[in-house]
């Protein structure tokens, strides 16, 4: 937190422009239009912007007061300035857009934020998850980070039985000079049971 509140400027600015637009097809062919999105941890209001754009309905949420600012000007949407770890809706949205931003959870606390994710979703729903390629905690810059291989991430599902891999796989990051960084990318189906 300590260094978004510090750098959401540089951080928006090295981020709001990057064409995300092969992975939103990805998440949203899994939603009818006009599907309830949450973006959770928002960052720079890039995917908030683009999903409100193509008429869904669209909730933002980011736990940096800063970066949220930045967002809301952004997307044109208000942000709510909450963690993973305290998001309490049930049965919400249809889809939730988790991209880069569970990275920073703690590995232990993963599991129950997942938990929380999934039961922000209305039965069925999809949520879109990305990590970087790896496996262990670590800190850079900074910053600290979960990093999840496949492997790693069906470790972590088996604890949130809610949720089964629809897709998973694997990219290049998308922003210039950047490029030899990997992504773990995942499609999470929620399988409610009553």
């Amino acid at each position: 937190m300590a260094y978004y509140d510090c750098e959401a400027q540089s951080f928006f600015a090295t981020t709001v422009d990057v064409d995300m637009s092969s992975l939103y097809k990805r998440f949203l062919r899994e939603l009818v239009g006009g599907a309830a999105i949450l973006d959770a941890g928002c960052g720079s209001g890039r995917d908030a912007r683009a999903f409100r754009e193509r008429g869904y309905a669209v909730t933002a949420m980011e736990p940096c007061p800063p970066l949220a600012a930045l967002a809301e000007a952004h997307c044109g949407l208000s942000v709510e300035i909450l963690r993973f770890q305290d998001i309490d809706w049930v049965g919400r949205f249809d889809g939730i857009w988790a991209c880069a931003s569970l990275l920073h959870v703690p590995l232990a606390e993963l599991p129950d934020v997942l938990q929380r994710l999934a039961h922000a979703l209305r039965p069925g729903g999809i949520l879109y998850v990305s990590f970087k390629l790896g496996r262990g905690e670590r800190e850079n810059g900074g910053r600290r980070f979960t990093d999840l291989d496949e492997a790693a991430l069906g470790e972590l599902l088996r604890l949130v039985p809610a949720l089964t891999v629809a897709e998973i796989w694997t990219t290049a990051d998308r922003r210039p000079d950047r490029e030899d960084e990997r992504w773990l990318n995942a499609l999470l189906r929620y399988s409610h049971s009553p």
